[in-house]
C-alpha cells in the first residue's frame, strides 16, 4: 500500500470509530471494512493504523484476539487467554457484553483462572526457554500502538486546554512549566513510536511495549497536571484515556515488569543485541 492508500484507510477507519459504538458494533463495522483481509495481507499497515486509532478515538474492539490468533497461524474470530500484569490471565470477550467481573467498566476484559480451565482458545502466549513467542510479540506491538494512540489523545486534550485557558492574563501555554510537561510527553511518545516502528523480534517487541506503556503513563501524569481539576471530572474525556492507559499498560506485561524481564534476558545472555541498525 502506498502513502495515499494508507491515508485514505486511516480516514475511513477514524470516521468509522468515531461514528460507531464500541464493542460488538465496532467489531462488525471493522469486519465490514475488511479487517481480516487487511490483517492477513498487510499486517505492517493494519496493526499500527487500527490500534493507534483505537487509542486516539477512545474506542475499543476485540481485534487484539485476531492479531495473536493470526500470529499463531489460527483463524480469526475467536478469543485467546492473554497474560496480564501480576501473573494473572484475562480474556477479551467478543460479541455481547462481558459476563461477570471485568477489569474496567468500559472494556470487556474479564479475568480468568491461570490454570486454563476456561473455554477460551489456548495459545502459546507464554515465552519459551529462549524468551520467544511470536503471538506474544505480535500482541505486544499491537497493544503498544494502542497505548501510543491514547497518549497522543491525552496530549491533544492538554494542548488544547493550555492554548484556550487564560491565567493571570496569559494563556497557560505561555508558562514554561506547562511547556516542559507537554514537551516531555511528546518526547516520550516519539521515542515509543520509534521503538514500535523498529520492533521485529521478541526482545524488540517487549521493549517497544514497555516504552509505549511508560510513555502513556507519562502522558497521563503530565496532562492531568496541565488540565488541573477539570481533568478529574466526568465531564472531561481525559479520565477515560487515563483509565484506558492504566489498563492497557498491564495487558501482556506492564512497563515495569517488561523492563525487568528485558534486563534478566540480557544478563542471562551476557550481551546486549543491536535492536536497530543505525
Amino acid at each position: 500500500m502506498d502513502n495515499a492508500e494508507v491515508e485514505l484507510l486511516a480516514q475511513t477507519l477514524r470516521k468509522t470509530m468515531t461514528s460507531t459504538a464500541s464493542g460488538a458494533a465496532l467489531d462488525a463495522a471493522l469486519a465490514g471494512l475488511g479487517w481480516a483481509e487487511l490483517l492477513a495481507e498487510f499486517p505492517e499497515v493494519a496493526v499500527p493504523t487500527v490500534f493507534r486509532l483505537l487509542g486516539e478515538t477512545g474506542g475499543h474492539a476485540a481485534v487484539l484476539n485476531d492479531v495473536v490468533l493470526a500470529a499463531a497461524g489460527r483463524p480469526g474470530g475467536g478469543t485467546a487467554r492473554l497474560p496480564y500484569t501480576g501473573g494473572s490471565w484475562v480474556v477479551w470477550e467478543r460479541g455481547a457484553a462481558a459476563t461477570g467481573r471485568t477489569l474496567d467498566e468500559d472494556l470487556p476484559l474479564r479475568p480468568v483462572p491461570a490454570d486454563g480451565r476456561e473455554p477460551a482458545l489456548e495459545l502459546p502466549l507464554r515465552p519459551d526457554s529462549t524468551g520467544a513467542s511470536v503471538p506474544l510479540a505480535a500482541g505486544r506491538r499491537a497493544v503498544g500502538w494502542w497505548l501510543l494512540g491514547s497518549g497522543h489523545a491525552m496530549l491533544g486534550l492538554a494542548r488544547t486546554h493550555a492554548l484556550d485557558r487564560v491565567q493571570f492574563g496569559r494563556p497557560l501555554a505561555a508558562f514554561q512549566a506547562v511547556r516542559h510537561r507537554l514537551a516531555e510527553t511528546l518526547v516520550a511518545l516519539e521515542g515509543a513510536e520509534a521503538a514500535l516502528s523498529a520492533a521485529g523480534d521478541d526482545l524488540g517487541s517487549l521493549l517497544a511495549k514497555a516504552a509505549a506503556g511508560q510513555a502513556a503513563l507519562t502522558a497521563a501524569r503530565h496532562c492531568q497536571q496541565v488540565l488541573g481539576g477539570i481533568g478529574f471530572t466526568a465531564e472531561h474525556p481525559l479520565h477515560r484515556h487515563v483509565r484506558r492507559a492504566i489498563v492497557l499498560d498491564g495487558l501482556l506485561g506492564s512497563a515495569r515488569e517488561l523492563t525487568r524481564e528485558a534486563g534478566a534476558l540480557v544478563r542471562a545472555k551476557g550481551t546486549a543485541p543491536r535492536l536497530v541498525q543505525l
